[in-house]
């Protein structure tokens, strides 16, 4: 199956305009949001912009209806009252709200999650490792990778709410492999980087967080990936104008 992600929204709405284009054009049969939709640099009093942006997140679902969706610790930290970079206070019951009207809104619940699968591609927000797992339960390393994810989704923030979780992990900063690397490629947001690039089994595409100055960090393109062979190529995306289709395709290394 051919997945476009969409990275870390950080309440740029016009990310789902240009995911919507790339889905009309036929490049992927279905899309994966890594979410962290609320909160960026100096926008604590935009509560319009957190609304606007969710609403255009749960528009896009109802356009999309087969969309997963992989939580990100900007989006759980209003509901489980985790203070967070860029967190607003002003917005917290609006985030909560649209939060609950995003997951009530799919089709299934279980589209919504911290983790998903789709062949042999696990999709999340920072990133999953064997030491995770282990701290999990032990017994998980040898189980089948379906109960261990279905774990990891049933998590309390008591196991999720920490620097080594696949809300929180950061494989760009650690030589660590991907958990079970040989079979399963992931795909990760979380941290900003530059390029999209694959190390160690993960595939980095947070590339349009900004600097505090609202410099956008990285490249502006989104990936679509084939999740049986694990191929992806590189869609260019033009911010706020549009797209120009001009993909590039990277083997694994």
């Amino acid at each position: 199956m051919q997945v476009l992600v969409i990275p870390d929204v950080h309440l740029k709405a016009w990310l789902f305009d240009r995911a919507a284009e790339i889905l009309r054009e036929g490049k992927a049969d279905k899309a994966v949001c890594l979410m962290d939709i609320p909160d960026d640099w100096g926008m604590e009093l935009s509560v319009d912009q957190y609304r606007d942006t969710f609403d255009r997140a749960i528009s896009f679902a109802k356009e999309y209806p087969e969309t997963l969706w992989c939580y990100g610790n900007h989006d759980v930290s209003y509901p489980w009252g985790k203070l967070e970079t860029g967190y607003s206070p002003y917005a917290e019951k609006t985030v909560i709200a649209k939060l609950n009207e995003l997951k009530y809104g799919l089709q299934n619940q279980s589209q919504i999650a911290f983790i998903h699968r789709m062949d042999n591609v696990l999709f999340m927000h920072g990133g999953l490792i064997a030491e995770y797992v282990s701290r999990l339960n032990p017994e998980l390393l040898a189980a089948d990778i379906d109960e261990v994810l279905e774990a990891v989704n049933n998590a309390s923030d008591k196991y999720l709410w920490n620097d080594e979780s696949p809300l929180w992990y950061r494989p760009q900063y650690k030589d660590i492999d991907a958990f079970r690397r040989e079979t399963y490629l992931q795909v990760v947001g979380h941290t900003p980087v530059k390029n999209i690039y694959e190390k160690n089994g993960f595939i980095s595409t947070d590339v349009f967080s900004t600097y505090s100055d609202g410099r956008q960090i990285g490249e502006s393109a989104m990936i679509i990936i084939d999740t049986e062979t694990r191929k992806y190529e590189k869609v260019p995306v033009i911010g706020k104008l549009g797209y120009k289709v001009c993909t590039v395709t990277v083997d694994e290394e």
